[in-house]
C-alpha cells in the first residue's frame, strides 16, 4: 500500500492554526523546509507531515486520513 499522501485541498481545510491562507500555506512551507510546488502536484508524504509535526501538520493528516477512509 502507498503511503498517504498530503495535498493542498487537505492544508485548505485546515481551520484555527493561522495558515491556511496563501501566504500562510507558503510561509509555513518555508519554514518547514517543504517544497510548496511538489506538494501542490503531488502532495506530501504523511511521514514528512508527522516529522513536521505541530497542530496544523496533525489537522491536514487527520483531514487526509478521513478522507482516504471515505469520511469526506
Amino acid at each position: 500500500m502507498t503511503e498517504l499522501r498530503i495535498h493542498m485541498r487537505h492544508v485548505r481545510q485546515v481551520r484555527g492554526h493561522g495558515v491556511t491562507c496563501t501566504n500562510g500555506i507558503r510561509a509555513w512551507c518555508a519554514l518547514h523546509g517543504v517544497n510548496l510546488r511538489v506538494m501542490a502536484s503531488e502532495g506530501m508524504a504523511e511521514s514528512e507531515a508527522q516529522r513536521i509535526g505541530g497542530a496544523f501538520a496533525d489537522a491536514a493528516i487527520a483531514i487526509a486520513r478521513k478522507e482516504s477512509t471515505g469520511g469526506i
